[in-house]
């Protein structure tokens, strides 16, 4: 008798877990918003769907009940909700009225970091919330571009690079070992795959990269590898890199030949070809040698809105439990508003000023996503500031827009509404 009543008892349990949804929210009331991105992802490689709730409660995440996300939420202090059929009826009755929408994320994204294989006396704000959030990717760098390897992944980011061949403008460190290390890497890789300089081997790569943007990648770039990126496409065939760097003089007479329209996001910007300038170009805004007059407790951007019925690629790439959120300096801080190109979507900005903090756009069948400063949760990082701890940030704002885009190419693709 006993033993019938627990089959019994466990016939109705799995009744009612069946029909049963457990919801993340990620609103105000999450206590571990990174962690819970890496519980939508773990999910995805369980061949288990996710449905992401643009614009209810923070971009909230739904998924079918099972003791296993259960279980991780516990161990990883993540806020969830058990909802009953009816419950999420309601909730998916209201997305279906008002500013929302579900989109189903349905396979696991194939990440690479695009980063030195030699350690870097800086901290990459993707690879900390990545590792923070128990999300998979490979380091790749120069020699796995030029072998084709890129057509592995569905989504790059691009550390903290520069694309232009000059050592990311930190000639002040030259006398580094960590700089001459880099160097020396440098150009021993570009002699390797015949290439005279850095500077033409790097636009090679950068060329490479935007090659992988139109044949359906998804490029992810925060501070200086985001405008250097688009500086080397622009100026590909100009010698603009000062001779400190490669031995040869400016290639002055040719710089009005830039062909901005190899670029992804960028014109008529004007370099800086001073090596003792810290930014490439006048795109950064506010640059170090014009300093920002706002205190860190004052400087902040505003995420743009979005119909998440008919937008719903930028809906995505905003999902916060904040508007506003603090700003953050880097090499490449933020972008002047009036270089972007016209086809560029403005996801943040700065609403009483020129800067404008996060872009997006279309490459062919890609998509580029821009994200200017160098660490969300230190307002100043300087080389060999130690890094970030996540476990202090765990609501962070502005390392959610890092992992909404490590979920975007998870996305069942839509039919666009006419």
């Amino acid at each position: 008798m006993i033993k019938k009543n627990i089959f019994i008892l466990g016939v109705i349990l799995n009744l009612i877990f069946s029909t049963q949804k457990i919801l993340i929210p990620m609103d105000e009331n999450q206590t571990n918003h990174l962690k819970a991105y890496g519980i939508a992802f773990s999910s995805l490689e369980m061949n288990n769907k996710v449905d992401w709730l643009l614009n209810y409660r923070g971009g909230s995440f739904v998924f079918d009940f099972s003791n296993q996300i259960k279980k991780e939420c516990l161990l990883k202090n993540v806020s969830c909700e058990f909802l009953s059929i009816e419950e999420i009826s309601m909730i998916y009755s209201m997305i279906e009225e008002e500013n929302m929408e579900l989109v189903v994320l349905e396979k696991t994204p194939k990440i690479a970091v695009y980063s030195p294989p030699n350690q870097q006396p800086w901290d990459d704000a993707v690879t900390l919330a990545l590792t923070y959030a128990d999300i998979k990717y490979d380091v790749i760098f120069d020699e796995e571009v030029m072998n084709g390897d890129l057509y592995k992944y569905d989504w790059l980011h691009l550390h903290h690079e520069d694309f232009t061949g000059q050592y990311g403008k930190f000639y002040r460190y030259r006398n580094q070992k960590w700089y001459k290390e880099m160097e020396n890497s440098f150009i021993k890789t570009a002699n390797k795959y015949g290439f005279n300089t850095v500077h033409s081997f790097k636009k090679t790569i950068a060329i490479k990269i935007r090659d992988y943007i139109n044949n359906g990648g998804f490029l992810f770039a925060m501070c200086s590898a985001t405008d250097s990126f688009d500086i080397a496409l622009s100026y590909y065939s100009i010698d603009f890199a000062h001779s400190i760097y490669d031995g040869t003089p400016i290639e002055e007479q040719n710089l009005n030949e830039i062909n901005y329209n190899n670029g992804i996001a960028f014109k008529d910007y004007e370099l800086y070809l001073d090596p003792t300038i810290y930014e490439y170009s006048n795109i950064d805004f506010p640059s170090s040698h014009q300093p920002n007059t706002r205190s860190a407790e004052s400087d902040y951007f505003t995420l743009s809105g979005f119909s998440a019925k008919w937008d719903p690629v930028p809906s995505m790439l905003i999902q916060n439990h904040v508007n506003n959120i603090n700003g953050f300096m880097g090499q490449t801080t933020g972008y002047n508003k009036k270089f972007l190109k016209s086809h560029v979507l403005i996801l943040g900005e700065d609403l009483y000023s020129e800067q404008v903090k996060y872009i997006h756009g279309n490459v062919g069948k890609g998509t580029f996503t821009f994200l200017g400063g160098h660490d969300p949760e230190d307002y100043r990082h300087f080389v060999g500031d130690p890094a970030t701890d996540l476990d202090l940030h765990r609501n962070s704002p502005g390392y959610r827009l890092i992992l909404n885009n490590i979920l975007f190419p998870a996305a069942k693709k839509k039919k666009k509404k006419t």
